[in-house]
């Protein structure tokens, strides 16, 4: 992924922070600790689609 790209791009959940990309093809919240997959190149920054971390509705969530 594009270094300009990873500069921008920040986790969709209300306490959002900047993603970075880890060996398993996540891009992952350092925040939040959710993942979002990244296919055909492109990131899927959809809550629903996220891997680890709270679960979308947690009281927790931000």
């Amino acid at each position: 992924m594009e270094p300009q790209l990873l500069e921008i791009l920040a986790c969709p959940c209300p306490a959002h922070a900047r993603l970075r990309p880890t060996d398993d093809g996540l891009l992952t919240c350092a925040s939040c600790g959710r993942g979002f997959p990244v296919r055909d190149g492109i990131p899927v920054l959809l809550l629903e689609e996220a891997v680890g971390g709270p679960a979308p509705g947690d009281p927790g969530e931000g």
